[in-house]
């Protein structure tokens, strides 16, 4: 059989489906949601979508984020799709559609203030998907993409030889760490449910036993999808996809876990950022309790000179009974203040905390600055400041929501003083 058959076998099963992988419109706006949380996409966005498809994300981007949307994908058939659909609703003035590899991208640096790829990074692999597609941000933009990965902690024989022979998944952690080594730091995460998964098979399986298996190709195409399918019934809580929300980290300011050369110079930026020394003697009684001091979370960022421009520290605290932890304090130098230095340190310390297994980070502060970093009111999630605090500055990140978030009132280390 040769390799035109089974290729156009291939994607006659998938012509006009309304998606080419998991998901749905519930989840672009999930995505969409976390990479606007920084507040830096304009309100109508140049976004590039790669491995487009038919381009079910990229009409619900055009027409609900006001998005002009380049949609790029090697299949013509799914452009000349993708063009009919945007017609069809009044959207082709904002969808441009361009047979291109996703791999080498034909746009300058800074052409596209968010580059989207759902269910199609697989095709050059995350890591280089990462490396490439870097460049294309303008300032402030985001990268989206999902990624298939592993769910469980210990995959079984099956689900691991199906996978290595396809496509070898990671962990959460291990796609997180290879985003920020890339020079990004993570916006925020989702896993998908298995409702998006269905959306995408239910339609694919009625597909495949509607067809043709004499057809040239069609019965090796037919094996693979119905082994695909079958896979997901007996082993679909061992995998799944995770959509990533980055951005790039900002190249002016170097940030690091701080040091025993930097204690001097941490206390002296905290002291300066705050009109007592309350916060500064706060930082060195919870370096000095080894139930609150979390190892390679407290962080700092180099001003040009290499001194310590800002300064952010993430501990231990508990809410209920179950672990959590607390941003606090953020010192920037007065020399440095209102100049990316203090998101810089805020992201890398989280991006550490994430990496960490941290799955839930509480702050009190401003409602109006930590909500870019993907901070809500903590009370969504029945969690309750230890004090009288206006509801809207006592604020939670939950990091990893595969599981149930953590209720009841926060318990700070006794160097809190509450």
């Amino acid at each position: 059989m040769s390799d035109n058959a089974s290729h156009d076998a291939f994607f006659s099963l998938h012509h006009g489906l309304p998606r080419q992988g998991p998901g749905s419109d519930g989840t672009t706006r999930r995505l969409l949601a976390l990479a606007a949380a920084a507040g830096t996409l304009p309100a109508r966005p140049r976004v590039l979508d790669l491995g487009c498809g038919p381009g079910r994300a990229a009409l619900l981007l055009a027409a609900e984020a006001g998005a002009h949307v380049t949609a790029v994908d090697l299949h013509e058939p799914f452009l000349a799709e993708l063009r009919a659909a945007a017609a069809d609703r009044g959207l082709a003035a904002s969808v441009r559609t361009v047979a291109a590899d996703m791999a080498e991208p034909p746009y300058p640096d800074g052409s596209f203030d968010l580059v989207w790829a759902e269910s199609s990074a697989y095709a050059i692999g995350f890591d280089r998907a990462l490396r490439s597609w870097r460049r294309l941000l303008a300032p402030g933009g985001a990268l989206v993409v999902t990624e298939c990965e592993w769910t469980a902690d210990e995959p079984s024989a099956a689900a691991r030889a199906f996978w290595d022979a396809h496509y070898p998944l990671r962990t959460t952690a291990a796609n997180t760490a290879a985003a920020v080594a890339a020079g990004y730091h993570v916006l925020g995460t989702y896993l998908q449910p298995e409702s998006d998964w269905d959306e995408y098979y239910r339609p694919l399986g009625a597909r495949a036993d509607a067809a043709d298996p004499s057809a040239p190709g069609m019965a090796e195409a037919l094996a693979a999808t119905r082994a695909e399918i079958a896979l997901r019934r007996g082993h679909g809580t061992e995998y799944g996809y995770r959509g990533y929300a980055l951005r790039p980290a900002d190249a002016r300011w170097r940030t690091r876990p701080e040091t025993d050369a930097d204690r001097a110079a941490v206390r002296a930026v905290t002291a300066t950022a705050f009109t007592t020394g309350a916060e500064a003697d706060l930082v060195d009684a919870l370096r000095g309790d080894p139930a609150a001091w979390l190892p390679g979370l407290s962080y700092v960022a180099q001003a040009p000179d290499g001194t310590v421009a800002a300064h952010a520290l993430v501990t231990r605290c508990r809410v209920g009974g179950a672990p959590a932890a607390a941003l606090a304090p953020v010192s920037v130098a007065p020399a440095y203040q209102r100049q990316g230095a203090g998101q810089a340190v805020v992201r890398a310390v989280l991006d550490a905390a994430r990496l960490g297994g941290e799955r839930l980070v509480l702050v009190l502060g401003h409602p109006e600055y930590y909500p870019r970093f993907g901070f809500v009111p903590a009370s969504r999630y029945g969690i309750e400041a230890p004090f009288e605090v206006p509801d809207e500055a006592m604020m939670a990140l939950v990091m990893d929501s595969s599981g149930p978030v953590p209720r009841g009132r926060i318990h700070y280390p006794p160097a809190f003083g509450v």
